[in-house]
């Protein structure tokens, strides 16, 4: 089974991608990580994707699409879940048109929906501890000190990518480029719609109930 997870950032994607890993036994399959594994290992893939984001570029969707069906190549019986791919119906397409060709399709995709409002609060709330990488919010999940983290003291910071008008463009962003995959997905009868607005657990069993 070949699951996607779509939503805007802080819609909790990653944690249930996490989730599906450790409960359910999905391969979790996210680009971020996948890049800079294949970065990493100094690969063919790697390389050239490297050169580009060194300039500051997106990778090519090619280069991307790639990497993915080296994965897929390597064991492709397993249950994948991608989390935050495709990310424009480009790139969707082209997923597809490589799936055809090893006899493999994108079962579900799951939409996680979320308020702006309360994904900003999500967002704009986190705090990180540079030295032992502790996550806290401000509003959801406070250190006992509100500036300090409980492991080990240090002061707390905030991500630059975690202030509010940061988020406000990654959000704008998020809806020019991917809210039209909903559609696609919609018109392909593959689309679940996800209320992402509750606790890790209560999300995860919406998830399973769907699934």
């Amino acid at each position: 089974m070949i699951l996607v997870l779509l939503g805007p950032p802080g819609s909790g994607k990653g944690t249930q991608g996490a989730l599906l890993k450790s409960k359910l036994g999905f391969e979790h399959i996210s680009t971020g990580d996948m890049l800079r594994a294949e970065v990493s290992k100094k690969s063919p893939l790697g390389l050239k994707a490297e050169e580009y984001m060194k300039q500051g570029l997106l990778v090519p969707d090619d280069l991307i699409i790639a990497m993915i069906k080296n994965i897929l190549i390597q064991a492709p019986n397993k249950n994948y879940v991608f989390d935050g791919f495709p990310r424009n119906v480009n790139q969707a397409e082209a997923f597809e048109t490589m799936l055809n060709t090893m006899g493999l399709q994108v079962d579900k995709v799951f939409y996680f929906d979320l308020d702006d409002d309360v994904i900003i609060k999500r967002l704009s709330g986190r705090r990180v501890c540079p030295k032992c990488g502790a996550t806290y919010n401000i509003y959801y999940q406070k250190p006992k000190n509100d500036t300090l983290c409980d492991n080990d003291a240090t002061p707390l910071i905030q991500r630059d990518d975690d202030k509010e008008e940061v988020i406000a463009n990654r959000l704008r962003v998020y809806k020019e480029q991917t809210f039209p995959l909903i559609e696609y997905y919609k018109s392909k009868n593959k689309l679940f719609v996800v209320s992402a607005d509750g606790t890790q657990e209560e999300v995860f069993e919406k998830l399973k109930s769907m699934l």
